[in-house]
């Protein structure tokens, strides 16, 4: 299938006037213990897509709290849950020593994640490797890059986004989507982070993972058509607003 609104607006979340923030959802976000932008990019367009609230844990929590804006929350506690958390991110930016891969909500597995995924996985948990990331995580799988998705699906249980010019979407029950709505200017650091965040914050919104991965990669592929020559990451989650807006016809 071509990756388009029609597989998945109808379950794209959209807020109403009788609601609160719990209402969409709690996104919790592993902080890099190092690269630090990535987690800031991924918590920023987590919260932009609409996460009820998001919050990052790091051990480097005065880093955060300095660098991110006021509405995101920030705790050094590694350990700490929130009955009330519905999605988690883990991966962007490198992985803290300690940290266990929780999968009793669905979740987003990106970058150093992806080589430390539990063995037993489900159809909650979204694996967004590149290429490279792939090769290490399924040395084991090969064909065309539709081929090597849906067999790391169907080998893992798990969602897979396989990132590239044309991003492959794979559920372990045979659908695949490819996304062509993308532009050449997406292939610059950060943006991968930005995508992990939009696929959390629709998760935590309580949108299916299939569906929550091909509408995190549509929305973030046309934010950068909009955009053009000199995209960077960051500039991607400013145009989120206007993607919902004018492409998919939400209201103010």
């Amino acid at each position: 299938m071509e990756n388009n609104p029609d597989l998945w607006l109808k379950q794209l979340p959209q807020k109403k006037n009788d609601s609160h923030k719990y209402d969409y959802g709690h996104a919790l976000i592993y902080g890099a213990p190092e690269l630090t932008g990535a987690t800031r990019l991924a918590t920023s367009a987590c919260a932009r897509i609409g996460a009820g609230l998001t919050t990052v844990l790091a051990e480097k929590a005065d880093v955060y709290r300095m660098a991110l804006p006021a509405h995101i929350m920030v705790r050094d506690d590694l350990a700490w849950s929130d009955p009330r958390v519905t999605a988690r991110l883990y991966g962007p930016g490198g992985m803290a020593k300690g940290v266990k891969i929780s999968l009793s909500r669905p979740c987003v597995l990106d970058a150093d994640a992806l080589l430390c995924m539990p063995e037993e996985l489900n159809e909650n948990v979204v694996l967004a490797p590149h290429e490279g990331e792939f090769a290490k995580a399924f040395p084991d799988i090969e064909g065309s890059r539709e081929e090597k998705a849906l067999k790391a699906a169907q080998q893992t249980g798990a969602v897979i986004v396989l990132k590239g010019g044309e991003t492959v979407i794979a559920h372990s029950g045979g659908r695949s989507a490819v996304n062509t709505h993308a532009s050449p200017y997406l292939a610059t650091a950060g943006t991968g982070d930005v995508l992990a965040g939009l696929i959390t914050g629709l998760l935590a919104q309580g949108m299916p993972a299939f569906e929550a991965a091909c509408a995190g990669v549509w929305i973030h592929g046309d934010a950068a058509l909009r955009h053009g020559p000199g995209l960077v990451a960051s500039d991607l989650i400013d145009f989120i607003p206007q993607v919902l807006q004018e492409g998919l016809g939400f209201s103010r």
